[in-house]
Parts: structure tokens; sequence; C-alpha cells
């Protein structure tokens, strides 16, 4: 749920992140997985989306481009990206996981019309 109206944003870039966003839950939904959360917040970070399909839980980092100038959008997540990732992603995996859930880190990067899903795009350093 958003806390915000996204007709009333003034800032292209959030609602292109939004539609992104989106694309990423039907691509997820189509490939049999559950969105069970959207824009999950621990303090001042979040998790785009997190989708599970039986014991997997994914946690999804999704970035949208207008265009490789800058990179493709797996190469802009960052070292500290996916350390707070992988923060929140424990602390949801506390408070809702079952006995038995296996985690996974994914980016959906969005490029104009092309989706690009890494699955296990990273793996954090948990033990």
């Amino acid at each position: 749920m958003l806390k915000t109206d996204p007709r009333t944003w003034t800032d292209q870039r959030h609602v292109e992140g939004l539609n992104a966003e989106r694309l990423a839950a039907d691509l997820l939904a189509r490939c049999g997985y559950e969105v069970v959360e959207h824009r999950f917040r621990l303090h001042h970070h979040d998790i785009d989306l997190i989708a599970r399909r039986g014991p997997i839980v994914v946690f999804v980092e999704v970035r949208y481009r207008a265009n490789g100038r800058f990179g493709t959008p797996a190469q802009s997540v960052t070292a500290r990206k996916r350390l707070d990732l992988a923060r929140s992603a424990g602390a949801w995996l506390q408070r809702y996981g079952r006995p038995g859930d296996c985690a996974r880190f994914d980016v959906i990067g969005v490029m104009g019309d092309r989706v690009e899903w890494l699955q296990s795009a990273f793996r954090p350093g948990w033990r």
C-alpha cells in the first residue's frame, strides 16, 4: 500500500520506478510466485518486492533505467545496497519467516521495454 497517490507525484523518476515495480510483480506472479510485500520498510531502508513460492522467499530489488548510458540496471546495485537489503531481509524473516524458509536475493532490471531478471544476483554473508 502506497502512502501517497502516484497521480500526485511530480518527479517522473518515481513514477517510472513504480511502473518498473509493477512490471516486476507481474513477472513474479506469472512465474508462480506470490508477492507478499511491496516496499517493505525497515528504518530508512526498503525492499521493493518480497515474493514467496513454497519455502522460497525472494527479496527483489527492482531497478529502472531509461537507457544503458550509465550501465545496466543490475550494475547499479551497490555493495551498500546489498548490505541494506540483507539486513532488512533478516528482519523480515525474523518477523514473518516460516520454519524451513530459504532466502534468495534477485534483481529485476527494467530498461526501456526490456525486463531482465537475475535470480540469485548476490548472496549475503549470513552464517
